[in-house]
């Protein structure tokens, strides 16, 4: 894919032997060790698709891919050059670079044993190679930055050279701003992370702190001490310390082993310390902020992330000039995710209220300008359109659709428990109009699944369940069913009654 291959050559870009600062406290070694490290890559998935992400890896990185007892992890082993397309799958969250795990933890009786044993802990791990690894993610990462902007000054010198329409100039410029504010946008509308993560500041702190422009420029001439914060992930009940206690005391000892500085807010270096009842993992972060944000910059009251709606489209298995529909898609996260992994479909993106349908417009826009900016030319587009619509009256011919992906209401922000038992039966029988018989496929997510299971077990001869699987969506614990078109034909009420109907 373009993307895959972009990155791929940005990464081999990168100039190996040029500026080998060493890391203090960490060992050096020559370039050559670095393009032929073999580590192990630790990934955070949506709960629930830890196979599909797994699937994902084996396929596009020809790895095998252990899943974590943790829900929501995954651990795969590649080479240093293949770094460039972990970064480009589509089913992860965030990354991280393995420094050790740790499978059968024997924890101490007592808290201070504990915290003790974990002080001693950050003096025995093997940071070198992780480290290593994450000073070549950290050149990818700026080099990519330099070529985006270089991208974006080619972009308005184009325009200062083009045909002088000044709207034509204010409306591009315009376009220009909103992506380069696109990751300030994310930032604050994006919904909280589903898992409670808790950075712990520890050593002094900072005197000051001086503006960006000085602290790049001193970057330059000068070998910084690196900054860094250590973040711990805990789940099990049988643990006589807290999280912030085990990620300060933990903390303290990096500080300690390698004379780093610690900033919890602009450090260089996050150390992760997670725990699952008696296993332990040390890693380094390898992403800033997590890999769902990617594709959507106009919010609406749910947003779907963008790595959940890969692993939606990825159970219904596409092939190549499927239609695939999501009649209630919000700001469109399905359908988007869908025409930029599967080029070869037709996507639709409906909504009976006008704000979504405008949001999801607005975002394939947003994308489309992206993609401009990144290629440095004109985008050939996306196969997708958005359109307003009745989901239970579909402008639709029968038996037109292969795939249905939709996030249906919870009955929480959106719409009502109430409500939904009247929703969820008319929906499902309006998709299966739709829906080819025989082969068409729906999947659809839902956190009401007494309703849900209700409405299907009326359709029994218009939808067969295959799968499901069970996904924690900001807490709420929701089903992503996967249904099976019958190939009984769909016979209308009216036409029961000698009426035509339009579709």
């Amino acid at each position: 894919m373009s993307d895959v291959q972009e990155a791929t050559n940005q990464l081999l870009d990168v100039n190996l032997h040029e500026n080998q600062r060493s890391l203090q406290g960490m060992e050096g070694g020559p370039g050559s060790e670095s393009e032929n490290l073999q580590v192990t890559i630790g990934a955070t998935v949506p709960t629930g698709f830890e196979q599909t992400a797994a699937d994902e890896v084996r396929e596009k990185l020809r790895s095998s891919c252990k899943i974590s007892k943790d829900r929501g992890k995954i651990y795969f082993d590649i080479s240093v050059e293949s770094l460039a397309q972990v970064h480009c799958l589509r089913s992860v969250d965030n990354l991280f670079v393995v420094v050790q795990e740790l499978k059968d933890y024997q924890f101490k009786e007592t808290k201070e044993e504990v915290l003790k044993d974990f002080e001693e802990l950050a003096g025995k791990l093997p940071w070198s190679d992780p480290l290593k690894v994450w000073k070549i993610n950290t050149s990818f990462k700026k080099k990519k930055t330099k070529r985006k902007k270089i991208n974006e000054n080619s972009s308005k010198e184009k325009i200062d050279n083009g045909q002088g329409d000044k709207r034509d100039k204010k409306d591009v410029k315009k376009e220009l701003t909103d992506n380069a504010l696109e990751s300030h946008i994310l930032d604050y509308d994006e919904n909280p992370a589903i898992k409670e993560e808790i950075p712990t500041l520890v050593g002094d702190d900072l005197a000051s702190c001086k503006d960006e422009t000085d602290e790049s420029s001193r970057e330059e001439t000068d070998p910084e001490v690196l900054k860094f914060r250590v973040t711990c992930n805990r789940a099990g009940e049988k643990h006589c310390f807290s999280s912030n206690e085990a990620a300060r005391d933990f903390g303290g000892a990096v500080q300690d082993y390698f004379k780093w500085k610690a900033d919890m807010t602009k450090f260089d270096v996050e150390v992760l310390l997670n725990i699952h009842d008696n296993e332990v993992v040390v890693g380094i972060a390898l992403t800033e902020e997590s890999l769902h944000r990617r594709n959507i910059t106009h919010f609406g009251p749910t947003t779907l992330r963008s790595t959940l709606a890969y692993g939606m489209l990825r159970l219904c298995a596409p092939q190549p000039t499927d239609i695939i529909v999501d009649p209630m898609c919000g700001t469109g996260a399905i359908p988007i995710e869908g025409a930029t992994e599967w080029t070869n479909c037709y996507h639709i993106a409906g909504d009976n209220n006008p704000l979504a349908v405008n949001r999801a417009a607005n975002n394939i826009s947003s994308l489309l300008t992206k993609n401009q900016i990144k290629e440095g030319k004109l985008s050939q587009g996306l196969p997708i359109d958005a359109v307003q619509w009745d989901v239970c009256n579909l402008p639709l011919r029968t038996g037109s659709v292969d795939i249905i992906v939709t996030d249906m209401p919870f009955g929480k922000r959106m719409g009502s428990k109430k409500r939904n038992w009247n929703l969820y039966p008319a929906c499902l029988r309006e998709m299966s109009r739709v829906c080819r018989p025989g082969t068409g496929r729906a999947v659809l997510l839902t956190q009401d699944k007494k309703c849900f299971t209700k409405a299907l077990s009326g359709m029994g001869h218009l939808w067969r369940k295959v799968h499901t699987v069970w996904v924690n969506i900001g807490g709420l614990h929701a089903a992503v069913y996967l249904l099976k078109r019958t190939p009984q034909a769909f016979v209308h009420s009216s036409e029961q009654d000698g009426e035509r109907t339009p579709w």
